[in-house]
């Protein structure tokens, strides 16, 4: 099966993402992901709203499976024989804030214990990382900030939602005055400013 990545928000799919759905014969993918790349559907291609990812194994060869994001940002990747990237969340993150890349340091909130995720998040602001957290709805920005007081860690919180979306909203605080979540669809970037 092909992973096609769809971006993280309307108007972000790839030429080769198109290209690839243009020739599909059968797609499948969440409501959100079949959504944004509804217009290159073509005609008479079967659409299959997928609810249970634990059988994505048992697709035909021939289907394409849309990913919101990047396929591989903790995303289906794994299951496809071939993956075409997507624009993720964050890099359109990093790009509105305006932050380099190459000092991403990714941790995957999404479905785990929420002291692990603000443990690794911890670790690698130590280290000098600017943290992407791929965040659940029930992520804890307030515990997280509470945990970086209590290291004494002066960093830059921003809550960055519906990204790509005419909803979207960036919102930027600190581990003493933290940004709020308003909405389910929604990233965290922590980062240190310089000096600090």
């Amino acid at each position: 099966m092909i992973v096609v990545g769809v971006g993280c928000g309307p108007g972000m799919l790839t030429v080769e993402a198109i290209r690839e759905i243009g020739k599909a014969r059968r797609v499948y993918g969440s409501r959100r992901s079949i959504e944004l790349a509804r217009e290159y559907i073509p005609p008479g291609c079967e659409v299959v709203e997928v609810m249970d990812y634990s059988r994505l194994g048992e697709l035909p060869d021939d289907a394409v499976v849309l990913s919101t994001g990047d396929p591989m940002l903790t995303g289906l990747g794994r299951y496809g024989s071939r993956v075409v990237p997507g624009i993720s969340s964050m890099q359109v993150a990093f790009a509105r804030l305006r932050l380099p890349l190459d000092k991403a340091s990714i941790v995957d909130a999404h479905g785990r214990p929420r002291e692990m995720a603000i443990s690794e998040t911890i670790g690698e602001l130590e280290r000098g990382k600017i943290v992407f957290i791929v965040a659940d709805p029930a992520f804890d920005v307030k515990g997280l900030a509470r945990r970086m007081r209590q290291r004494g860690l002066d960093c830059t919180i921003a809550v960055c939602e519906e990204l790509g979306y005419e909803s979207e909203r960036i919102e930027a605080g600190t581990a003493t005055s933290p940004p709020e979540a308003k909405s389910r669809l929604f990233s965290v970037v922590v980062w240190r400013e310089a000096g600090r």
